[in-house]
Formats: structure tokens, C-alpha cells, sequence
């Protein structure tokens, strides 16, 4: 009864689902954004988007994302170092908690140096080792 019940459901939302009409993509409308010094008429125009202006160019993009991304990894890792010290100053003396935390603080602060250090490996690799043209 109940794997019956799951199958009706299923159905039911995978037919509205296939009858909702879909709208069109706004970005492609040509609406650009009237950013100071990206205006539609400049080399580098930024398109309106749900999210907000963003850059039209592929360049433009990733400079507008890496920073964001960065931050977001530097956040997360710093929440999970104060995890870890916080598992730390708990553990009671069993060694096998303390283990654990400090094995949460080094991952944390691996997980930092690889994110921080990805952009530059991936620009040797891509630059200098590849010599793939168009991509500075």
C-alpha cells in the first residue's frame, strides 16, 4: 500500500513537472546592467540576473567569482579549525577524541592551502605546461 502510495506521487509530480511551461532565459533579452564603466555600449558589459549584474565576458567572470568562492572556502575552514579546537578542549583526555579533532583542524588547514594554491597550479599547468592559448 504504502510503495503503491510512492508511485502515484511520483507520477503525479513527474507529469505536472513535464506540464509546466517553462519561461524564457532573461539574460539572453540583452538587458544589461548600467554598472559604472559597464555599460552596454563598452567593451565589458555585465548582464541582470537574478543573482545581480554579472560579467558578460568569460574573463570578467571568473574575476568576479574567484573572490567569492575564496571567501566562502576561508569561511568554511575557519568553522571547521573552531570545530576542531572546540573537540580539542572536550575530548576529556581520550586520546582517540583528541586524535580525531586534530585530525579535523589539519584537514581543515589542507583543505585552505589547496584551495588557495589550486589558482596558481592551475595556471602553471595551464600556461606553462599546456601553453594553451587565450587564457590569462
Amino acid at each position: 500500500m504504502n510503495r503503491r502510495r510512492v508511485l502515484v506521487m511520483s507520477t503525479v509530480i513527474l507529469v505536472f513537472l513535464a506540464l509546466v511551461k517553462v519561461g524564457g532565459v532573461w539574460a539572453a533579452d540583452g538587458k544589461f546592467c548600467e554598472v559604472a564603466g559597464h555599460e552596454s555600449t563598452s567593451t565589458d558589459p555585465w548582464i541582470n540576473t537574478a543573482i545581480g549584474c554579472i560579467p558578460a565576458s568569460i574573463n570578467g567572470f571568473v574575476k568576479w567569482l574567484l573572490p567569492t568562492l575564496f571567501g566562502i572556502a576561508g569561511g568554511i575552514a575557519f568553522l571547521l579549525m573552531i570545530y576542531g579546537f572546540i573537540l580539542m578542549a572536550t575530548s576529556g583526555g581520550d586520546p582517540k577524541k583528541f586524535q580525531g579533532a586534530k585530525e579535523t583542524v589539519t584537514s581543515a588547514i589542507t583543505g585552505l592551502l589547496f584551495s588557495i594554491f589550486s589558482l596558481f597550479i592551475a595556471r602553471l599547468i595551464i600556461l606553462d605546461i599546456l601553453k594553451i592559448p587565450g587564457l590569462n
